[in-house]
């Protein structure tokens, strides 16, 4: 049988010499890993960047529970995030935490609609997006299904209390705009992220999160 489905790409792991396995989420099969055939040059590596919106077609095979993905095509350009090296740096730590804390044969309702929203909107904002992670990663807790009052993150939140509670508070162009050095940004992402481990049950290790230390400073 073979689906066509949109893909969001969230990691990439080697397999063989000119193959890759790729971890995904979409629609049809929530979160999933399809192994690519025939990878071997630069320009065909691009369409597998981190939050690449991609259209494929699926095999699947009954004997396996690896499918096979192919005739993969980019469904937008993103150029508005691939032209900007914080943008980029923000879709590596969104697509990292999305890879470890969305379990492999999960399926959450509206995981995927939310994700493609949160790409396009990055990709569309002109300014003022530095604070786009904080945002990102409250909202996911709601996707997730945890939907934490403020007095819930409290525990993990330290001296950044009231700014975590006016993220919560505000809209999203509010929220945008709240100042924060480089250093508390990543401060409150760190604990967000300890709320998210204590309710996943898990470690999260997000590496790149170094990343946009370095450059939000």
């Amino acid at each position: 049988m073979i689906i066509n489905t949109p893909l969001i790409v969230l990691h990439t792991t080697k397999f063989g010499e000119n193959s890759l396995v790729i971890h995904t989420l979409s629609r049809d099969y929530g979160r999933r890993s399809f192994l690519v055939r025939g990878v071997g040059n630069k320009s065909s590596m691009s369409l597998f960047l981190p939050l690449t919106l991609l259209d494929a077609d699926i095999i699947e095979n009954s004997r396996s529970d690896l499918y096979t993905a192919r005739n993969l095509s980019a469904s937008c350009p993103l150029l508005g995030i691939r032209n900007n090296i914080y943008k980029n740096s923000m879709t590596m730590f969104m697509s990292e935490v999305l890879y470890r804390v969305v379990k492999d044969g999960s399926a959450e309702p509206g995981m995927y609609e939310w994700c493609e929203k949160n790409i396009m909107l990055l990709n569309a904002i002109q300014t003022d997006f530095s604070n786009f992670h904080i945002r990102f990663l409250l909202e996911l807790c709601v996707t997730l299904g945890f939907s934490p009052e403020s007095c819930d993150l409290k525990p993990f939140a330290g001296s950044h209390y009231s700014l975590i509670e006016h993220f919560m508070k505000c809209s999203f162009a509010e929220s945008m705009l709240i100042p924060l050095t480089g250093v508390t940004r990543n401060e409150i992402a760190e604990e967000i992220l300890r709320y998210i481990e204590f309710h996943t049950e898990s470690t999260l290790n997000i590496n790149s999160l170094k990343v946009l230390r370095d450059l939000y400073v």
